[in-house]
């Protein structure tokens, strides 16, 4: 690819599948080139660790479980080896069935001599781009890996494009436990600006979070009382995700409910003071969109952060509901997400306990 007279810094250069007056961009595309040869913006990063989002390794994780659900026997070769297969096929990490991918941590090989991107041979980075859309070639057959995590040990290589985004891992956290943050970072970033965006209206808004334990969700929560929300809900399925909230003054109140139940929801978000002005759904299954819906006031806000959300529901349900809701699809970028997720990180310990223990539980296979 070096030398090549025609580039782009969205990556279409890159794209084998489809070809001709079909191309697309990288993330839509079947199959892309993930050979190391550099475009001149393009960078290439030798891999350490990939980390599957969490509605794609649910779903690899659900499909190779013994009784096809949890709790199973989980097969983790048969993960390892779909991952590989995907790779393989496709030149970079997007899961068939979700669409989505993950991100990376890895380390500056090489700089095209037209990037503007300010990384440097050398640096550690976290990619802020999904897999599904960045070219991968894994060389090691994961044989590090024993499927049962997120987190996955790899060695190969990756390409950023022109118009792609990395973070230079900072010193103060572990490589795994800054990367388990800027995978979710755009979550925090948007739902501090939508609460200030109330709050320059006059307004305080209440918050509900679905999947208020999990990663994008406790760091959602700590955004909203940082930026100066009001009431905050956290929904949660289990009694074991409430008590890791409880005590933790993220929420005021935590609420055990199916986010999929509409009437389960709504009764139990009401009964905690609901509905609420703002909802945030980061929960990573199907069947949110419309209960999410139900617990939001009119003329309230909710961000779909969740990548397994069906948007064609979200859309017809809100219509069907006569809900006069604002949705927002949580695209994973803001800018400065990054920076900011990481200081909520630092700043509150119970955000950090929590995932630390989340992290605990990857390297034991228990997540």
């Amino acid at each position: 690819m070096t030398g090549m007279t025609s580039y782009s810094p969205f990556g279409v250069h890159r794209v084998l599948d489809p070809c001709g007056d079909a191309v697309t961009l990288p993330q839509a595309a079947r199959r892309l080139d993930p050979s190391p040869q550099l475009a001149p913006d393009e960078v290439r990063i030798d891999v350490e660790v990939l980390n599957l989002d969490a509605a794609s390794y649910r779903q690899l994780r659900h499909k190779h479980t013994d009784d096809g659900s949890e709790p199973g026997a989980v097969d983790g070769q048969a993960i390892r080896a779909e991952v590989l297969d995907i790779v393989r096929t496709r030149g970079k990490m997007q899961n068939p069935v979700t669409g989505s991918g993950g991100m990376l941590i890895g380390t500056v090989a090489e700089v095209g001599p037209e990037s503007e991107l300010g990384l440097r041979v050398g640096d550690r980075v976290a990619t802020l781009v999904s897999l599904s859309l960045t070219p991968l070639s894994i060389t090691d057959g994961l044989a590090r890996w024993d499927g049962l995590s997120e987190q996955v040990p790899a060695t190969g290589h990756a390409i950023l494009f022109g118009r792609s985004i990395a973070a230079v891992l900072p010193s103060d956290l572990a490589p795994e436990l800054a990367l388990m943050v800027m995978d979710v970072c755009g979550a925090p970033a948007l739902v501090a600006r939508v609460v200030r965006g109330y709050l320059q209206k006059g307004l305080t808004p209440s918050v509900a979070v679905l999947g208020g334990a999990g990663k994008s969700g406790s760091l959602s929560l700590a955004a909203a009382k940082e930026a100066g929300a009001g009431r905050r809900i956290a929904v949660v399925p289990f009694e074991r995700e409430a008590a890791l909230l409880r005590g933790t003054g993220l929420a005021e109140d935590v609420v055990i409910a199916d986010a999929r139940a509409p009437l389960a929801l709504e009764e139990a978000v009401r009964e905690a003071g609901g509905p609420v002005d703002l909802t945030v759904v980061c929960v990573d299954v199907p069947g949110c969109e419309q209960p999410a819906l139900m617990i939001t006031a009119q003329g309230g806000t909710v961000i779909y952060f969740s990548m397994a959300t069906n948007f064609a529901a979200a859309a017809l349900g809100a219509e069907g509901l006569a809900a006069d809701v604002t949705m927002l699809v949580g695209n994973g970028y803001t800018p400065g997400h990054a920076d900011y997720a990481l200081s909520l990180l630092r700043s509150d310990s119970n955000v950090r306990a929590l995932f630390a223990s989340r992290l605990a539980a990857e390297d034991t296979g228990q997540s």
